[in-house]
């Protein structure tokens, strides 16, 4: 069971999570219960690091030991781990709190964005034998120079999925604030229906582009150790969605959701030199500067030239400027101009039926054309479909694609 910041933002939300973790002992459960840090104190911790780290005078932060980074951000989780094991004891249920490095979880060396490589869970497994339950400290571990590492972003979850494949847990309970996954954001169309299960492939693709519940990290993880996830809410008692393996789920839906991702910003660089190694000389220097890219489509020209369009991250768009304007200036990239849109949003439909069924992208272009959304680029995987619009249709092109595919009903 694992329990979000927002779940334990306060000793009010640990006794009614503690509540959940109790019921499952009830049952007859062993429960393993990985808790992140109470909802902001992450925050307050890095903030509490840079400052410490800012020379006097100074507007930011000078270099700093990621080292000791890690020891201070940490701590929001053994907080709350030790928190939840007191609740826990004066409710009945023995417990006891465990940080990464007692377990120990070890962990790759790059410290602020390590990766599991690896679980110990023999002393965990002879505390279960003398009938004690866990709470683990989530987004943590030992690395191999014997310090604290942690885990980056969706830390947490992938530290409850790591701990649920070790343990060959029967289910990994993820608890948040939402009370499953939906057809698509309720906030976008009120008719979006809530999904009682959902295939890890549609899950990975949906939180990769853009949907919130589960962080890509902790479903690819899921996908490869085969565990069952369930998303629930630790606000409401409501049975939640079940992430699991296609061979479940009975008979898939064509299309199972629509995603959508307001943060893109389209990049063409019209004119560029049509020779081989073309695209090696625009993708490698965005690489080398951690850029993320995703669409890219390329359109033939004028003789001997070609249009490259492709999407970022709307934040990096300054930086894929600067960085396509050094190579054209050190000669690395040959191209006539630059042309960035930062008014663009990204819409996909997603679903492992498509696999089986023609026509999904034929009826999502029919879609939008019926509500004058242009799109500007579109990619295709074998159970996805996105396109780039203008920013200001994103929520209509949503609608219509929900309404075309009737996903109000299941």
């Amino acid at each position: 069971m694992k329990f979000g910041g927002t779940s334990v933002a306060d000793l009010e939300r640990i006794r009614a999570a503690a509540l959940k973790v109790r019921r499952e002992v009830e049952a007859g459960h062993e429960v393993a219960v990985v808790v992140s840090a109470m909802s902001g104190r992450t925050n307050e911790l890095v903030a509490a690091v840079r400052e410490a780290a800012k020379p006097p005078g100074a507007d930011h932060p000078g270099f700093y030991d990621a080292r000791e980074y890690d020891a201070v951000v940490a701590s929001g989780e053994q907080v709350t781990s030790g928190l939840m094991a007191l609740v826990l004891q004066e409710m009945g249920v023995p417990a006891r709190s465990w940080q990464g490095w007692q377990v120990p979880v070890r962990t790759s060396a790059a410290h602020g964005a390590a990766r599991i490589e690896a679980i110990e869970t023999e002393a965990l497994e002879r505390k279960f034998a003398e009938g004690l339950h866990a709470v683990i400290a989530g987004f943590q571990g030992l690395a191999p120079d014997d310090r604290i590492a942690t885990l980056g972003r969706g830390g947490s979850d992938t530290t409850a999925v790591a701990f649920a494949a070790a343990l060959k847990a029967e289910r990994c309970d993820i608890y948040t604030d939402v009370d499953g996954v939906y057809t698509t954001d309720p906030r976008i169309h009120r008719r979006a229906r809530k999904l009682s299960k959902i295939a890890y492939e549609e899950m990975l693709e949906l939180a990769s582009l853009g949907a919130k519940v589960l962080q890509v990290r902790s479903v690819e993880l899921a996908m490869r150790h085969n565990v069952r996830l369930m998303v629930r809410s630790s606000f409401s008692d409501e049975p939640g969605t079940l992430v699991c393996s296609e061979e479940e789920i009975m008979e898939s839906q064509v299309v199972t959701g629509v995603a959508y991702s307001r943060d893109e910003a389209k990049v063409t660089l019209a004119k560029v030199a049509d020779r081989p190694g073309v695209a090696a000389a625009i993708f490698g220097p965005l690489a080398e500067a951690g850029i993320n890219v995703d669409m890219i489509v390329q359109n033939v020209s004028e003789e001997g030239r070609t249009d490259m369009t492709f999407s970022v991250p709307v934040d990096d768009l300054p930086r894929a400027e600067a960085t396509l304007t050094a190579a054209r200036g050190d000669g690395r990239l040959d191209y006539a101009e630059l042309i960035a849109d930062p008014d663009v949003a990204k819409v996909s439909v997603v679903g492992i039926g498509m696999r089986s069924h023609a026509g999904v992208a034929q009826k999502m272009f029919g879609a939008l054309a019926a509500e004058n959304v242009n799109i500007k680029v579109i990619t295709t995987s074998e159970i996805k479909v996105s396109v780039l619009v203008e920013r200001k249709y994103m929520e209509l092109a949503v609608q219509a694609l929900h309404d075309v595919f009737g996903l109000e009903s299941g």
